[in-house]
């Protein structure tokens, strides 16, 4: 054989054995706005296939192709019938979501204490997170690939005083606001804060770190919400600095509803902006061509990031999907039509909020 020949079959060995590279992995975020007024009203709906909210979610979510969705706004129960009905009627539409996850959130999880401070007790602010019952708009975890369920860490309950440097509320003569067995018993997490091992193909493990905070209004002078809102963002900072316990330093996604834009809107606009800005995290500033076309409202923030719309404080960018900088970037977005895209009926009657998703590779 020639040496050209012994060059070539030697190539073609290389190429046989060299190992395929894996498929990008599609990581979103949505929160649904999947909401209800009382337990077992979002299970009504969605098994009836009525509910017009219900079927234009399920029809962004599959548009989306998301092999991983942090979902925010879902109504949780203890048998996990709900999600177990909305991941049904997203097979039947063609995207199954064979493995998920839904946590008791801290929603609507009374607490007995006045914790917000009304002075009256059992109100929907006197929840450990917000809410009129047990898991009202929780949240929840699709997947095309395995959960490691059994190596899911939840920190929803940690509480808020246990955050160094947490950013407690006072009254104006320096008292814990509101009172000091208040701040025994509050917990850091609105919803959750969960740290989600996934199994992708290649056998390497996606960490998805998701979360929910709290809006940083409805308050006082004390800011109580805004300070909870700005710790709640900041907790994945001391989370991957160690201050509790060994956190990847690679491999993460930060996904979920931070409720807090880097510039405009309410709310410590230092605490995303530190999270954005963390070098161990990388920012795809996913946008969209309907958020760019809404048109200008005077806002410092590209009108193309925001992913919320709300009557009042306008378009934001209050939800994320924050790949570790060991991540390739290979694409991201805002699910966000223009006038003229035929999604856009959908995607505004699902929810207020834009699903968000960025592309990943190793």
């Amino acid at each position: 054989m020639s040496r050209a020949g012994i060059l070539l079959g030697l190539f073609l060995l290389c190429l046989i054995s060299a190992p395929l590279r894996a498929e990008p992995v599609r990581v979103a975020s949505f929160n649904t706005e999947l909401r209800r007024d009382g337990p077992g009203l979002l299970l009504r709906d969605l098994q009836r296939g009525e509910d017009e909210q219900v079927a234009a979610v399920v029809e962004v979510i599959v548009r989306a192709d998301a092999d991983v969705l942090a979902l925010q706004g879902v109504d949780w129960d203890y048998e996990g019938r709900a999600l177990a009905a909305l991941a049904a009627r997203l097979e039947a539409a063609g995207a199954p979501y064979p493995y998920r996850l839904a946590l008791r959130p801290n929603s609507g999880l009374a607490s007995g204490l006045d914790l917000d401070g009304d002075g009256q007790i059992g109100g929907p602010g006197d929840a450990q997170g917000f809410g009129s019952f047990t898991g009202q708009g929780g949240m929840a975890v699709l997947s095309r690939f395995p959960i490691r369920v059994e190596e899911v860490t939840d920190f929803s309950a940690l509480l808020w005083r246990n955050l160094p440097g947490a950013l407690l509320p006072i009254h104006p003569d320096g008292r814990p606001f509101p009172s000091a067995q208040v701040q025994a018993a509050q917990r850091l997490s609105s919803t959750g804060h969960w740290v989600v091992p996934i199994a992708l193909p290649d056998g390497a493990t996606l960490v998805l770190l998701t979360f929910h905070a709290g809006p940083p209004v409805f308050d006082g002078e004390e800011d109580r919400n805004g300070r909870r809102n700005h710790d709640e963002v900041l907790f994945w900072k001391r989370y991957l600095d160690g201050a509790f316990g060994a956190a990847p330093q690679r491999g993460f996604v930060i996904a979920g509803d931070a409720n807090l834009d880097p510039q405009d809107g309410d709310g410590r606009h230092g605490a995303i902006r530190a999270l954005l800005q963390d070098a161990r995290i990388k920012d795809p500033r996913p946008a969209s061509v309907g958020g760019a076309q809404a048109g200008d409202q005077g806002h410092a923030g590209p009108d193309r990031l925001d992913t919320v719309d709300w009557a009042g404080p306008g378009r934001l960018r209050v939800d994320y999907v924050l790949p570790a900088a060991g991540w390739t970037v290979t694409g991201s977005g805002v699910l966000w039509p223009g006038a003229a895209g035929p999604l856009r009926d959908a995607v505004l009657r699902a929810s207020r909020h834009r699903l968000v998703w960025v592309d990943l590779r190793r």
